[in-house]
């Protein structure tokens, strides 16, 4: 990442219909930095840059016109766009399916704009870069994922196979407070939302909210704490190394709003949102000991009625999650796109789609019965 110009890049992702604070220099160079996003991991880092031949202040070859990181990955953990079964079926014949490219936010489910372009037309080149660079390294595929509906219209353009999954979103209609949140739901939500944030208020839990440089790094400390102990207790070590919080602390912290519980006059849990451009995504939380109805709070409800409250018209809630339905977080489409070299395992995958295509239309229309909102 270094060998970009921060300004350079972030002036581009700006430029962009969809950009998010995951996309960002600083972000990404957090991650690789720190070790998070590594080779060691997995996760080993090219850059494809497009530029133009007018000389720039920055003493590179040229302005940035095009960018799109790449990972190179001999595996498929940290995406959240699972391919497991195309791998398999590559090993049954005889063939590797690793290592793969994938144009994504590394352990970042949030949709966005991936394909950083200056205009549709070096749009569409960077893509051509992309598969020329592909075909040169000899990988099994390329794969951006959570990508906007501009980078999705350009991938198509060239041919690439789109995937679709479902995401849950809440949305604010301008709500005065929570109270008048509720009102839209129908009876039997707006009652299970009350009763589940009496249980946390009768365990003794009350939060405070920490915002951007108010996060201190004793915060940031028991914010690990946390996050670590709630991976390990699902057998899994955490994505994330204290590093790279200690590089969003000094570099992006106005990108970050902390939700921190107390009981008895201690901290017991916490839940970490992103937010910017009146935009906020629900990242990571953890807990110290066990609350009946504590996730909710900390995770939903605490959330929106910050984002209320800050005039915030979107709470992405990450990804799967059919649960968080009954918090008024509504289903919507996330895309990705898809390029594979081998040509019958390209129809192959085609056909595959196609069929999951209609299964998450049928899905969607399902879940639209479901609604928590009032019938109108």
């Amino acid at each position: 990442m270094r060998e970009v110009q921060k300004q350079a890049w972030n002036q581009l992702l700006e430029m962009q219909s969809e950009p998010t604070p995951f996309m960002r220099h600083q972000y990404l160079s957090a991650l690789e930095e720190s070790g998070s996003a590594s080779p060691e991991s997995g996760w080993a880092l090219r850059l494809v840059t497009l530029r133009d031949s007018n000389p720039t202040q920055y003493g590179a070859k040229g302005n940035l016109v095009a960018v799109a990181v790449l990972y190179i990955k001999p595996h498929s953990y940290g995406e959240y766009v699972f391919d497991w079964a195309w791998a398999d079926a590559y090993q049954r014949h005889g063939l590797n399916y690793y290592p793969k490219a994938v144009t994504a936010v590394p352990f970042t489910p949030v949709p966005g704009s991936r394909l950083l372009a200056h205009s549709a037309q070096s749009k569409l080149a960077l893509i051509q870069a992309m598969v020329e660079l592909a075909k040169q390294e000899d990988w099994s595929s390329l794969h951006t994922l959570f990508l906007s509906a501009d980078d999705l219209q350009a991938t198509e353009s060239a041919g690439w196979l789109t995937r679709h999954a479902v995401q849950f979103h809440w949305h604010n209609a301008d709500f005065l407070n929570f109270d008048d949140f509720l009102s839209q739901l129908n009876q039997e939500k707006r009652k299970k939302i009350k009763q589940e944030r009496r249980k946390v208020a009768q365990a003794g839990v009350s939060f405070k909210c920490l915002a951007g440089t108010a996060i201190q790094t004793a915060d940031w400390d028991f914010f690990y704490q946390c996050y670590s102990q709630t991976y390990y207790e699902h057998g899994n070590a955490p994505y994330l190394n204290r590093d790279f919080f200690q590089r969003m602390q000094d570099h992006m912290p106005e990108s970050w709003v902390l939700f921190v519980a107390e009981k008895n006059g201690q901290r017991m849990a916490c839940s970490l949102i992103g937010c910017e451009n009146k935009v906020a995504y629900g990242r990571y939380w953890g807990a110290l000991e066990r609350v009946d109805c504590l996730h909710f709070e900390a995770c939903y409800y605490q959330p929106i009625e910050w984002c209320i409250a800050n005039g915030v018209s979107r709470f992405e809630g990450g990804a799967q999650g059919e649960h968080k339905m009954a918090r008024a977080l509504l289903p919507v489409k996330a895309s990705s796109a898809h390029w594979l070299s081998h040509p019958a395992f390209s129809d192959a995958v085609e056909k595959y789609l196609e069929k999951e295509g209609h299964g998450i239309e049928a899905y969607l229309e399902n879940l639209e019965t479901r609604s928590p909102l009032k019938t109108k």
